[in-house]
C-alpha cells in the first residue's frame, strides 16, 4: 500500500454472484492482489447485495449482471437499483457474455465499468486504480506490490504491474547486443531505460554515451556523431572521435532520432548495416562494436508515413520494442514518485520534511501530469525549496503549482463589448451543463458521462480542477 492509505483489512469490496465456482475464483484473485487480510462480502442474490449494502459500506462492488435479475425485470432495472444503494462505491459490472451494447448499458445504468469474467488480478489492480483516481478513492485502491519485488530497479521508482512489466523487458532485452527502440511521452524516463539497459547488458564496464538529436543543430550533427577530423569544416582544430566511436564496446543512446536528418538517417543505416563509420573530411572507415538504444517521444509510424523517418532504418532499429507508460496510467506510482523526489529534495535544500497530509497526497493523485514524471520532480523541487519543511499541505501543493495558477489566470472572464451579453469562459460553461447533468442522474458520475457522452474521468478531472480554481480564487 502506499504511504498514508489504508491497510489490506481497510479495503472493503462486495461481490455479487450466483455462480459459486466463478465467485470462489474471484475472491481468490482479489485476495491475491489485496493480501489475505482484505474483506470480502459474497452476496448469491440481487437482494442480498440491497440488504448488505443497507447495513454497511464497499470501497467496490462487483456484480455479475444476471445475478440482479430478482431486483429488476431487466439487467439493466437491477444494476440501476445497485448503483442507487452502493452510492460511494465504485461498481463494476461482470458479465460471461461480454459485448460492446451490454457495456453500454451497464455504464448507462450506474456501473462505472464493465469487465469479462474471469477477471485478471493484475488487470483488474490497474482497473480499481485508475478508477479509484478519477473518483476519489485513490488512495484506498492502491494495491500491494507481488511478494519479493522490489521498489526501485535501476534508478526507477514504481511497484505498479505497468512498470514491473517494463523491468520484465529490460532485464530480457539486455543481454543481447540488438537495437532498443524506446517510446513514451517526454518524462516518461526513456533515458533511464536506455542506461539500465545498459547497466544490466555485458557491456556495463564500458562508455555509455548519449546524443540527443533534437538539441544539436542539423549541420553539426554529422560531426557530433561520427566525429571529424582537423579542418574537415570551420572550427574543427583537431581530430574528434564522434558519440559512435565513443561508445566501442558500450552503448550509444540516440534521444528524440525521429528529429534527425533524412540525410543523417542514411548514413546512421549504413553505420548499422556495416558495423563501420567515417569521420567527417576523412577517407579512412573505422570498424566499431556499439549496441544502439534509441528514443522519440513521437509515434514513429507516423514519422514514417510522413516521410520524416526512413521506413528501413525504422526496421533496422525497431527490433526490441519498449513503450513506457505515461504517469496518469499508473497512479499507484505516484505518491511513492513524489516522497522519494522529496526526500532527495530536502537533503540537498539542507530542510526537514515529513510527508504529506491526506488532501496533499490526493491533489498529487488526481493531477494528469501531462508531463509525466519530469513534472511532478519539478513540483516537489518547487515544494521544497519554497517551504522551510513540515509535512507537505494542500496549500504548498497549490501554492507551487504554477501550471495550475496559469490555466486559472488563462481562464479569467472576459469583458463584453459593450451592449453584447457577457461572456463566460469555457470552464465555467463546462461546469454549468456537467453540474447540470449531475443533478438530473442524482451525482452518479457513471451515467452524467454517459448522457453527455464523455467519459467519466473527464468529469472527475473538471471537478477537481473547479475545486483547485475556486481555493486559489479564495486566497486572492
Amino acid at each position: 500500500m502506499r504511504s498514508g492509505s489504508q491497510s489490506a483489512a481497510e479495503v472493503s469490496f462486495l461481490l455479487v454472484d450466483t455462480a459459486l465456482d466463478a465467485a470462489r475464483a474471484t475472491e481468490a484473485t482479489l485476495r491475491a492482489q489485496w493480501g489475505q487480510g482484505v474483506r470480502i462480502k459474497h452476496c448469491t442474490t440481487g437482494s442480498a447485495a440491497l440488504t448488505c449494502l443497507a447495513g454497511s459500506r464497499y470501497d467496490v462492488v462487483l456484480a455479475d449482471s444476471r445475478t440482479l435479475r430478482d431486483i429488476g425485470n431487466a439487467p439493466e432495472q437491477g444494476m440501476t437499483r445497485l448503483a442507487r444503494a452502493a452510492e460511494g462505491a465504485l461498481l463494476i459490472a461482470l458479465s460471461e457474455a461480454a459485448s460492446v451494447s451490454s457495456a453500454v448499458a451497464a455504464m448507462q445504468a450506474g456501473a462505472h465499468d464493465f469487465l469479462a469474467k474471469p477477471i485478471g488480478g493484475a488487470a483488474l489492480a490497474c482497473r480499481l486504480e485508475e478508477l479509484g483516481q478519477r473518483h476519489g478513492k485513490a488512495r484506498a485502491l492502491g494495491c500491494e506490490a507481488a511478494e519479493g519485488t522490489d521498489g526501485d530497479f535501476e534508478g526507477f521508482v514504481g511497484k505498479s504491474p505497468q512498470m514491473h512489466a517494463i523491468y520484465d523487458q529490460i532485464v530480457r532485452a539486455a543481454p543481447s547486443s540488438a537495437p532498443v527502440f524506446i517510446t513514451g511521452e517526454s518524462g516518461t524516463g526513456k533515458e533511464v531505460s536506455a542506461e539500465a539497459l545498459h547497466r544490466r547488458s555485458p557491456r556495463a564496464k564500458r562508455a555509455f554515451i548519449a546524443l540527443n538529436a533534437a538539441a544539436i543543430p542539423h549541420e553539426l550533427m554529422e560531426a557530433e556523431l561520427f566525429g571529424a577530423v582537423r579542418g574537415a569544416y570551420t572550427g574543427a582544430h583537431q581530430d574528434r572521435a564522434g558519440a559512435i566511436e565513443l561508445a566501442d564496446k558500450g552503448t550509444l543512446f540516440l534521444d528524440e532520432i525521429g528529429e534527425m536528418d533524412l540525410a543523417l538517417q542514411s548514413k546512421l543505416l549504413r553505420f548499422l548495416q556495416t558495423g563501420t563509420i567515417t569521420r567527417v573530411g576523412e577517407s579512412r572507415s573505422r570498424a566499431v562494436d556499439v549496441r544502439v538504444v534509441c528514443a522519440t517521444n513521437r509515434n514513429p509510424m507516423q514519422l514514417v508515413s510522413e516521410k520524416k523517418f526512413r521506413e528501413d532504418l525504422f526496421y533496422r532499429l525497431h527490433v526490441l520494442p519498449i513503450h513506457l507508460p505515461p504517469l496518469r496510467q499508473r497512479p499507484s506510482d505516484i505518491l511513492p514518485l513524489a516522497q522519494c523526489f522529496l526526500a532527495r529534495f530536502a537533503a540537498e535544500e539542507n530542510k526537514r520534511f515529513r510527508g504529506m497530509d491526506p488532501d496533499a497526497a490526493d491533489l498529487f493523485v488526481a493531477r494528469e501530469w501531462p508531463g509525466n514524471v519530469r513534472q511532478l520532480q519539478n513540483l516537489v523541487r518547487r515544494i521544497v525549496v519554497m517551504f522551510d519543511g513540515g509535512e507537505v499541505t494542500a496549500d504548498m501543493v497549490m501554492a507551487a503549482d504554477i501550471e495550475a495558477r496559469g490555466r486559472h489566470m488563462l481562464e479569467l472572464p472576459h469583458v463584453a463589448p459593450d451592449g453584447a451579453r457577457e461572456i463566460e469562459p469555457m470552464w465555467r460553461q463546462e461546469q454549468r451543463i456537467i453540474e447540470d447533468a449531475l443533478a438530473a442522474f442524482g451525482g452518479n458520475i457513471a451515467r452524467a458521462a454517459a448522457a453527455l457522452e464523455i467519459s467519466p474521468s473527464t468529469i472527475y478531472r473538471k471537478k477537481v480542477s473547479w475545486e483547485r480554481q475556486g481555493r486559489l480564487s479564495g486566497a486572492a
